[in-house]
């Protein structure tokens, strides 16, 4: 199995970026497609971002497209999410997941197998 922690979160102004990266220990010599997840209070966990094993395919949830970019280094096993333009609505905890696999890269919750604890991400108005 594979193991994840989170980290880059924190409190930003409307407009400002943020980096999150996710860094993968244990079982990441098979391949493994990432996403990051949100959460915000008294909503349930939503897709944001997710990225193939291979970084070739990269699906985006339709209130992000444009302004967020996943990556990924898989020499590091680590997954990035670059948030650009950020908006007050995209406040929530940020959770990376993970699932073995090659294919296309899932955008729903239930096919993640491995989550990671979660980072806080505000952002003021």
């Amino acid at each position: 199995q594979v193991q994840l922690v989170e980290s880059g979160g924190g409190l930003v102004q409307a407009g400002g970026s943020l980096r999150l990266s996710c860094a993968a220990s244990g079982r990441t010599g098979s391949s493994y497609a990432m996403g990051w997840f949100r959460q915000a209070p008294g909503k349930e966990r939503e897709f944001v971002a997710a990225i193939s094993w291979s970084g070739g395919s990269t699906p985006y949830a339709a209130s992000v497209k444009g302004r967020f970019t996943i990556s990924r280094d898989n020499a590091k096993n680590t997954v990035y999410l670059q948030m650009n333009s950020l908006k007050p609505e995209d406040t929530a905890v940020y959770y990376c997941a993970a699932y073995y696999g090659s294919g296309y890269p899932r955008p729903v919750v239930s096919e993640y197998d491995y989550w990671g604890q979660g980072t806080q991400v505000t952002v003021s108005s």
